[in-house]
């Protein structure tokens, strides 16, 4: 009787810890999912603050880049194919976009010295580059934790739990080969060309 309470108690035991790890195991996966969900949030909420300073940046330069209608509608297309985007894949694409079509506005406006001076303009301008600093920043920690997770979730004994609960890598914030090209600027009707 003694032996078989100590085998009973002895496979108690095991059958809690399998249980308790288990347990601790699926915990740290939900941290992780929450935290990528959590780091997402905060890059979307710097992203509408940005699509929100957009038509007041367009509205100012309008006046003065009568001759740089295209930067101006690769702008605003930017923005409304980044306001339309619904999945995280989307809005990464479409911020890619958007970055890329600021850079170029800004690079034109070099061309244009009373924008240059404008009040409005370098109000504007010196929001939009803090909020793309923090966009970057916070996509760096977005990576970071996309990365845990999906090592996490690949990792033994995490991936027999993950299987079980469904969870699948998330795709990363990456630069496109677009992006990664230089800014070729023309100015026309002025004769002049930059990058």
């Amino acid at each position: 009787m003694g032996a078989n309470l100590i085998t009973g108690l002895a496979f108690f035991l095991f059958a809690a810890g399998v249980i308790l790890y288990a347990v601790i195991l699926y915990n740290g996966l939900i941290r992780l999912r929450n935290e990528n969900d959590r780091a997402w949030a905060n890059i979307d909420v710097l992203l509408k603050q940005r699509h929100d300073e957009i038509p007041n940046l367009v509205e100012t330069v309008k006046g003065y880049m009568q001759h740089e209608q295209q930067t101006l509608i690769a702008v605003t297309q930017a923005r409304a194919a980044s306001m339309n985007a619904a999945s995280i894949g989307q809005k990464a694409l479409a911020d890619l976009k958007m970055a890329g079509a600021l850079r170029g506005l800004f690079a034109v406006a070099e061309n244009y010295p009373e924008l240059k001076a404008n009040e409005n303009f370098l109000k504007l301008q010196s929001r939009i580059s803090e909020l793309e600093e923090r966009i970057a920043d916070r996509r760096e920690f977005f990576n970071d934790d996309v990365a845990t997770y999906n090592s996490r979730i690949g990792q033994i004994p995490d991936v027999f739990l993950a299987s079980f609960m469904s969870l699948k890598p998330r795709q990363m914030f990456k630069v496109s080969d677009e992006d990664r090209k230089q800014i070729e600027v023309s100015f026309q009707g002025q004769g002049a060309a930059g990058a």
